[in-house]
């Protein structure tokens, strides 16, 4: 969940070749909740674990040990080396009969909260890490740092641009130890997709192939405007919206998903977004989509705005702006989460195409 300040007076955009006219943004029709679905799974009193903050559920714990199997899908705690810190991540592979994994989907959250926004406590049905994993797609939902069971180690976190450099580090380092296929399939939300566009524009090495990125636009909507990046005072309803886009149970169960904002994150010493993404965007070059949900409230979202954010990744080679029925701004804790998922991994068969 993003930091909303204002952007200083744009700095003239450098020549660039004519784009490819971008299509007006398709709308991604809603798909109703199946009814009846099985009732969520109670979230149990928290318990600490040994590296863990005490908000760490039981549900944890069974990650933690393993023990969260699904039709041979394997979910468990892993940490990653990004060399002057360690990344905490959550690790969904495939049955093995999948055999080797044709890319990895690297998953990353936005502003206060972690991986497990990506492994919904309110129902299993909503999942990524299941879902992607069920369809051979290895997952890895990534801690960014100052967040997670390691975050404790580094709380201040780092600025965006040392964030970019972390990431690169810790999959290099998670590609000598794992298959990896044709590279990296960045899915990101909100702050998240930040990361994955400045992780897209630093990759000199070639080892990202896409980019999936939801709840992130480059001017802030006026009803955005004044918000701490600690994100209180009022801003219930721009990270949420209507209350029956969730599955009941999704409010008690993402207590266990937020955390403070690390203190270089609240005070990036970079340029406000909007300057920023002007200056990352023609850098990008892989293809890339854009979801925003229907109650998406902290960006503008208006056809004449997101026609013209596409419009600034130059280089890429195919960009797709969607609009997601029946969604608010945490699209992956909803009822869309699935069909968003399934559309986020339908792309990414689009990136492995020759």
């Amino acid at each position: 969940m993003p930091r909303p300040p204002e952007p200083p007076p744009a700095a003239p955009a450098p020549p660039r070749a004519a784009a490819t006219p971008v299509p007006a943004p398709s709308r991604v029709p809603a798909t109703p909740a199946p009814a009846p679905l099985r009732p969520a799974t109670p979230v149990p009193a928290a318990r600490p674990g040994p590296e863990a903050p005490a908000d760490r559920t039981a549900a944890d714990q069974g990650v933690a040990d393993g023990t969260a199997a699904d039709q041979g899908v394997r979910i468990e705690e892993i940490t990653l080396d990004a060399g002057a810190l360690q990344l905490s991540a959550l690790y969904a592979r495939p049955h093995p009969a999948a055999g080797e994994p044709r890319a990895v989907v690297v998953a990353v959250h936005g502003l206060g909260m972690h991986a497990r926004y990506f492994h919904s406590p309110a129902h299993p049905d909503l999942s990524l890490l299941t879902l992607a994993a069920r369809l051979g797609h290895p997952v890895l939902a990534v801690d960014r740092p100052g967040h997670g069971r390691l975050g404790h180690r580094h709380p201040d976190g780092q600025p965006l641009a040392e964030q970019s450099a972390t990431l690169h580090r810790a999959l290099a380092a998670f590609a000598r130890e794992h298959p990896t296929g044709a590279g990296f399939f960045l899915l990101a939300h909100s702050y998240g997709g930040k990361l994955a566009l400045h992780a897209a524009a630093d990759d000199t090495a070639g080892t990202l192939i896409g980019l999936d990125i939801s709840g992130l636009g480059h001017h802030y909507a006026p009803a955005a405007r004044g918000f701490p990046a600690t994100l209180g005072g009022g801003a219930w309803g721009l990270n949420w919206g209507p209350m029956h886009l969730y599955p009941p149970g999704t409010f008690q169960g993402a207590r266990a998903l937020m955390a403070r904002t690390p203190r270089h994150e609240e005070h990036d010493p970079g340029p406000p977004w909007p300057l920023r993404y002007r200056q990352l965007a023609p850098r990008v070059r892989v293809p890339v989509r854009l979801t925003f949900a229907e109650h998406e409230q902290w960006w503008h979202t208006d056809d004449a705005a997101l026609t013209a954010m596409a419009a600034r990744l130059s280089a890429s080679p195919r960009v797709r702006v969607d609009r997601q029925d029946a969604a608010g701004h945490n699209i992956s804790l909803g009822w869309a989460a699935r069909p968003y998922h399934l559309r986020a991994l339908a792309f990414l068969e689009e990136c492995l195409r020759p």
